[in-house]
């Protein structure tokens, strides 16, 4: 096979990553699948390794450093879904895009949950994926080493620990949900589109996917206990975006100053 591969070491190799685009980890457990990807993402310069279960990824994972994993989501034995939590927990920034061939919102949510940064349905055309390992391995390199805090109202955001508080108590939020937290709050008040949370968010690539955004906001919502039919914090501008609510909009005893910071 061309290219470099990583194998548990028993007795074989591992070689070091060499390439300038990332170290990506392919796993899936059809062979053909890993060997297809595997050539054309090498070819594009990409680092690659291979696991063909849940286990032996997670088993590479726990002596080598990958910057991100395509895993795809249906596999016998340890899943896509029960693989990416444990993979989460191993590698807070690892990117993430989890592969399917089933279209379905719940097990795209119950992927997003699980602590995926993207969803990926096949079949999907190289250069589209491609773009959203990129667009991911841009992300999870994003790092900032500040201790910026932004406070509203009964929220608390840690920009430098990544630690979102709700009157003290800490709400677990997956990256990217954080991420999309982080930049409502640092603009309140402000109507944000669609496609500049996408943008900005995400990457340029995803400036079209309106229900992508829908889904997190829905997730956002449903874990700082907003109301979606009159939600507090996070509001919906129709035809526009969202926006976070500016403490001048809750009723007068909610009130509390404006934030003290900004990420």
């Amino acid at each position: 096979m061309t290219g470099s591969s990583d194998l548990l070491p028993e007795g074989r190799k591992v070689n070091p990553p060499a390439r300038h685009e990332g170290k990506v980890l392919i796993v899936d457990d059809e062979a053909a699948v890993r060997r297809a990807l595997h050539t054309t993402l090498f070819t594009l310069g990409f680092d690659i390794g291979e696991a063909a279960t849940g286990d032996e990824a997670l088993a590479l994972c726990r002596i080598l450093k990958y910057d991100a994993v395509l895993l795809d989501i249906n596999m016998p034995g340890k899943n896509g879904i029960e693989t990416c939590a444990e993979l989460r927990r191993l590698q807070p920034r690892l990117a993430i895009l989890m592969i399917s061939v089933i279209e379905d919102e719940e097990r795209k949510v119950e992927a997003l949950e699980a602590g995926a940064d993207d969803y990926v349905t096949k079949p999907f055309h190289i250069r589209e994926l491609t773009a959203r390992i990129r667009a991911a391995l841009r992300r999870a390199r994003t790092t900032s080493d500040g201790d910026d805090t932004i406070k509203i109202g009964d929220l608390t955001l840690n920009l430098a620990r990544r630690l979102v508080q709700k009157g003290g108590v800490t709400i677990h939020l997956t990256p990217k949900e954080f991420d999309l937290l982080h930049y409502l709050m640092a603009h309140p008040g402000l109507p944000i589109t669609h496609a500049r949370l996408l943008h900005n968010v995400w990457g340029a690539e995803y400036a079209s996917q309106v229900e992508y955004l829908r889904t997190f906001v829905r997730q956002l919502r449903k874990k700082l206990g907003d109301e979606a039919a009159n939600p507090r914090y996070l509001r919906t501008d129709s035809h526009i975006g969202y926006r976070f609510a500016d403490p001048t909009e809750w009723p007068k005893e909610e009130a509390t100053p404006a934030p003290v910071g900004e990420g």
